[in-house]
């Protein structure tokens, strides 16, 4: 299988929080899960100095440990604020050039998904900050409307990345979809809001749905990992991360990105009909 990895950012400090419920949530959460046995004392004492280095993006150690393991992967950074996502525009300015001057992939986590206006104007946003022509995005809690995506084409996007299923990538509403297989949450959470499972857990629980995805034919098969859970403040999480691209690689998958992938997608379709091939 192909295997495209994506990180969405949904936070960048812990600051930006203060005037909402995301960090009594955090605490909240962080002390069920050590009462729960879910997370060490030492990892519970790192969430809370987190707090006074004031940084909950870790965009920057993703890049390094990627590059370290030969691959690139996909950032997906708000151009706008909602459901959680606070972070001024300025972080994504600064970050955007990083990821491109990293040989990284980079595009929106959208927010607006209900008017074409409302996704334009993120469209346009991103595209003048990055200066690229070309770029996908995911929207911000998967959020969609039936015409999200048509609306999603028609403001020039060149892919999603928000739809759910065990299925390859396909092209409709005349740009190209990328489903969502497996994703961190699901895999450490379960249908909780508190961590669930321990790293074996994971392991045991994300090893079957490797063999859901050979079961299903799956040529493509992506991985969604939040930055903001590369640290030692959540052990879990890190280190089941590492694990999967670890096991992956020693089972010969190879790792490409979704602009990659749509190349060698465009090419097979151009061989089927029997189109000449540029090289």
């Amino acid at each position: 299988m192909k295997i495209l990895i994506s990180h969405d950012v949904d936070h960048m400090s812990y600051w930006e929080h203060t005037g909402d419920l995301i960090l009594p949530k955090y605490f909240v959460r962080s002390w069920l899960e050590l009462v729960k046995g879910k997370i060490s004392v030492k990892e519970l004492g790192y969430r809370h100095a987190a707090l006074f280095h004031n940084q909950w993006q870790h965009i920057q150690e993703i890049i390094d440990y990627n590059s370290s393991m030969g691959f690139k992967s996909t950032f997906f950074l708000g151009m706008n604020n909602g459901v959680g996502l606070n972070y001024p525009i300025h972080y994504a300015e600064k970050w955007i050039p990083k990821i491109i001057s990293s040989g990284f992939e980079v595009g929106v986590h959208g927010i607006n998904y209900e008017t074409l206006e409302g996704i334009q104007e993120e469209y346009d946003r991103f595209k003048g900050i990055s200066g690229l022509d070309s770029f996908g995005i995911r929207m911000h809690y998967l959020r969609k409307t039936d015409d999200t995506f048509k609306n999603l084409s028609q403001a020039g996007y060149l892919y999603d990345a928000t739809q759910i299923g065990y299925r390859n990538p396909y092209r409709e509403n005349g740009f190209w979809n990328f489903p969502i297989q497996i994703m961190d949450g699901w895999v450490v959470n379960g249908k909780k809001r508190y961590q669930l499972r321990n790293l074996e857990e994971c392991k045991t629980f994300t090893l079957n749905e490797f063999k859901k995805a050979e079961k299903e034919g799956l040529e493509y098969l992506s991985i969604l990992f939040h930055d903001c859970y590369f640290s030692a403040s959540f052990h879990t999480w890190s280190q089941w991360y590492k694990w999967v691209v670890n096991y992956l690689k020693e089972e010969g998958h190879e790792f490409i990105t979704h602009k990659e992938a749509i190349l060698s997608l465009e090419k097979e379709e151009g061989q089927k009909k029997g189109l000449p091939i540029a090289e």
